[in-house]
């Protein structure tokens, strides 16, 4: 019969999959206690509970792609009242040395939330910031391909006959969509006839996503108000650079524990890149490139609209400052902005 410790601390790990999660246990010197494969279903994610819980008390586990193959299982053990680490894939290096391998995945996830090398909170996709990221997803595949019919509509325009050419010619691209869906085969040249099938059909497809467009934008602003209220009463800040932002804090946003991190998430926060007598900072390119964005749009309509940024600008600029580097200032200071007007529960 096996005693099971139940005072021992255990850290967990998994190396995530769409069909089989590898979780792997830990003791508190990281030491390996067991590796075992369930299936990515309810029933396994309960399974993967018990068995690290057979090992002692879990104290948290690191998983890989929380918001990708990992999200169901991050959210059903958030549901047992566990902390779910956020690990990013183990670094080349350790590849190199120790191999690749779903095992050794596994355990270096828990490796790396025992000893603190990763130490962010999985978001918790369970309210409106995920409500939010999946509308976002819809709306901006109904923009690429609503681009891409239009320039279709255009080049059809530009190479269809003579007579449908001429019909085409000097329409607005905010009315072509209109133009093309009127159009009605007819005639027994084959190419024309072809080519007036072609364009009603994207014509159509643009009014359609239209249409869709606006339904995703109603539900979109109801969802962002709910969420952060007094982040869309900020200047400058729209409904989707407001849902950007929220996406980017996630239905959890205290796991933020400081506007410091929050910025260094959106990619604002400075670098410390000193070495020997030389101190300086460097431009960190990484983060959240999105919310990156959202602040650059904030920053931009601010200095073009806020009385109190085009003063600073223009002070700036007098003191040598490169508009660049203004800019950079500016989304440093939205960023504590924002997370001041993030609802953190």
């Amino acid at each position: 019969m096996t005693i099971v410790e139940t005072t021992r601390s255990v850290t967990g790990g998994v190396d995530t999959h769409l069909d089989v999660h590898v979780a792997a246990a830990v003791d508190a010197s990281g030491g390996t206690l067991g590796v075992e494969s369930f299936p990515t279903t309810p029933v396994g994610f309960v399974q993967l509970h018990e068995w690290l819980s057979s090992f002692g008390l879990v104290a948290g586990v690191g998983v890989e792609g929380t918001g990708a193959y990992g999200a169901g299982l991050a959210r059903y053990l958030r549901g047992q009242a566990l902390e779910v680490i956020e690990v990013d894939r183990p670094n080349r290096q350790l590849r190199r040395r120790a191999g690749k391998s779903d095992t050794i995945d596994a355990i270096e996830a828990a490796r790396a939330a025992l000893s603190g090398r990763a130490s962010g909170i999985a978001k918790s996709a369970d309210g409106n910031a995920e409500a939010i990221r999946a509308l976002l997803i819809a709306k901006r595949s109904a923009r690429d391909t609503r681009i891409m019919c239009l320039n279709q509509i255009r080049h059809l325009g530009f190479t269809a006959p003579d007579e449908l050419r001429e019909r085409l010619r000097g329409v607005s691209r905010r009315r072509v969509a209109h133009v093309a869906a009127g159009l009605r085969p007819s005639g027994s040249d084959p190419v024309a006839s072809a080519t007036k099938l072609a364009l009603p059909t994207l014509g159509r497809r643009v009014l359609d996503l239209d249409t869709s467009t606006e339904r995703l934008d109603a539900q979109l602003a109801m969802f962002v108000r709910a969420a952060a209220p007094a982040l869309v009463a900020l200047e400058g800040v729209g409904i989707d650079t407001a849902a950007i932002l929220i996406v980017a804090a996630g239905d959890n946003p205290q796991r933020l524990r400081s506007e410091a991190a929050f910025a260094h998430l959106c990619g604002v926060a400075p670098i410390a890149a000193s070495s020997g007598k030389t101190v300086r900072r460097r431009l960190n390119r990484g983060g959240d490139r999105q919310a990156n964005h959202a602040l650059w749009r904030i920053v931009f309509t601010r200095m073009s609209s806020d009385e109190r940024t085009r003063k600073y600008v223009a002070r700036r600029l007098a003191e040598g400052r490169s508009k660049p580097e203004i800019i950079r200032v500016l989304k440093r200071y939205v960023a504590r902005e924002v997370y001041k007007n993030l609802q953190r529960g």
